[in-house]
């Protein structure tokens, strides 16, 4: 969680607040926007391009009964050789990562019963990883220290997971140091060979250090408005730091926000705790720099979802989080896998390049990332 006057007055009262806030809401999808040139741009000169797919029919059901040959994938419209294709049942490599920073003191059981029922939902010959993260500041040097830690490697072996969900998660706190801990699982994943990858991450979105950079783009800003107007959130190059990383890979990403990184509902429950005390600034009334930090971060999770073909899930109820990763497990049955040789791929240009798949069935639709960058 980023470091505030808002938190600095307020830190006996924000405890509580990701458990009080599992009050009401529902699953928000992640948005496509246009995409922005990142500084690092994926090499695809000798890299299969692979992706992700989920079918649907009209009335939303998953369609598991397709073949390659039903599928066409063009690249900037030009139709591409599919050279290999996974139907719905093939096996994923996953990275299961929790967010053990401050936001989820309050509902660390919770947590871990909802991860029980997601890894029970998954498939017998599904791998995961279990990765917890958190950031801690420090008086003295190093200032800050990241925890990314490894609970328990790849494995099909669900005694072992469910072990180490039940017996060994750290007691973490303090910050959130997202991005890296994406970064490292990201890097995990490549020693994974080539099967269906995906990641799954439970967090408030909020990083530390970017939140840091934000505000300091934001000094100058009178409102809010003109504070999120100063931040690009999809220019971070953290964030593009991943992408390219998960573009490398064909990683699919779905993260599931908590209701912390929602800065209305945070006032909201603060006032709610003040009752009839008399009007204070310090909680009824955020700062420029706060709108834009909780803005951002909320912007950079639906684009790390869109951009690797998956879905942001929000969380507002305690009830939901354990729904909502077996929605998460029950998607993840529905994707067909197909990888393809650009045949651009000797135009490095580093420009956008735009991916979109047919399905040669009536009245489906099909979904998987919307393209990547390549050089």
């Amino acid at each position: 969680m980023p470091s505030s006057s808002f938190y600095k007055t307020s830190a006996r009262r924000c405890l509580a607040v990701a458990l009080a806030l599992f009050a009401c809401g529902a699953v928000a999808r992640a948005q496509q926007p246009t995409p922005t040139p990142p500084e690092e741009v994926i090499t695809v000169e000798s890299n299969l391009i692979r992706l992700n797919v989920g079918v649907v029919d009209r009335q939303g059901r998953a369609v598991t009964s397709l073949n390659q040959n039903d599928f066409a994938v063009y690249e900037d419209g030009v139709r591409q050789t599919i050279r290999s294709f996974e139907p719905t049942q093939s096996p994923f490599s996953l990275v299961l990562m929790l967010d053990l920073s401050g936001s989820t003191l309050s509902f660390r059981t919770q947590l871990r019963m909802a991860a029980l029922r997601f890894i029970d939902s998954l498939g017998p010959q599904d791998r995961v990883s279990i990765v917890a993260f958190w950031a801690q500041r420090r008086v003295k040097e190093p200032r800050v220290v990241n925890h990314v830690e490894t609970l328990a490697d790849f494995t099909s072996d669900r005694k072992k997971i469910f072990f180490t969900l039940q017996e060994s998660i750290p007691n973490g706190s303090g910050d959130t140091n997202l991005y890296e801990a994406l970064r490292s699982s990201l890097d995990a994943l490549s020693r994974e060979g080539k099967r269906r990858k995906a990641i799954v991450v439970l967090t408030d979105g909020v990083d530390t250090m970017l939140s840091s950079e934000d505000r300091a783009a934001t000094i100058n800003a009178k409102t809010g408005e003109e504070a999120v107007a100063s931040i690009k959130p999809d220019a971070s190059a953290k964030l593009n730091e991943v992408l390219n990383a998960a573009d490398r890979q064909g990683v699919t990403v779905y993260p599931l926000a908590l209701p912390s990184g929602d800065l209305k509902r945070l006032l909201e429950y603060n006032r709610q705790m003040r009752g009839r005390e008399p009007r204070d600034p310090a909680f009824d009334d955020p700062t420029p720099q706060q709108v834009a930090v909780y803005t951002a971060a909320r912007a950079r999770l639906e684009r790390l979802a869109a951009r690797t073909g998956g879905r942001l899930y929000v969380i507002n109820r305690l009830e939901d989080l354990a729904r909502q990763y077996a929605e998460v497990a029950a998607e993840m049955r529905t994707l067909y896998s197909i990888s393809y040789q650009s045949a651009n791929a000797t135009a490095r240009d580093g420009k956008w390049r735009e991916i979109r798949i047919e399905v040669a069935r009536p009245e489906v639709v099909a979904r998987t990332r919307p393209g990547y960058f390549a050089r």
